[in-house]
């Protein structure tokens, strides 16, 4: 998991690559979208506003997109852990591009104007003790990598 800092330090971070460049234009666009809908850039980002209180029972893991939270407002814990330390609950499914997982991971707390990549080796709970608005992008691994890597 990546957490940095600011919107700011994130555009810096990341400014080369299409998707990147998407994923600052989605952020943009906020004030523009209800929350809920779902909207899409291209074919390789999809984003919405989410306003949730909800914890996930499971850790959540993916393979073909990256997952993007920039904090709007409120601070969320999540707990984070290798894929290959957690055990399988329900089996990658192409179609959704997700695979649900159980164990115990790290936790850490994220507060408003952080933005957290979650990268694809590992797999991510949310948890909440109060209402959270963040924007949630889904970006396509393909034509980029992480800095760090």
């Amino acid at each position: 998991m990546i957490v940095i800092d600011s919107l700011e330090q994130f555009q810096k971070l990341y400014r080369a690559g299409r998707k990147w460049q998407r994923c600052s234009e989605a952020i943009n666009n906020i004030d523009n979208i209800q929350p809920g809908v779902a909207h899409s850039i291209g074919d390789s980002l999809a984003y919405r506003v989410s306003c949730d209180a909800s914890t996930d029972a499971l850790f959540v893991g993916h393979r073909r997109y990256f997952e993007v939270h920039y904090y709007l407002q409120g601070t969320q814990k999540i707990e984070y852990a290798a894929k290959a330390s957690l055990q399988v609950v329900e089996c990658y499914r192409d179609e959704t591009d997700r695979e649900y997982l159980k164990g115990v991971g790290h936790t850490a707390q994220v507060h408003e104007g952080q933005v957290v990549i979650c990268e694809n080796h590992e797999a991510y709970r949310f948890i909440s003790d109060m209402p959270t608005k963040k924007v949630v992008l889904y970006v396509t691994i393909e034509d980029g990598y992480f800095h760090n890597k």
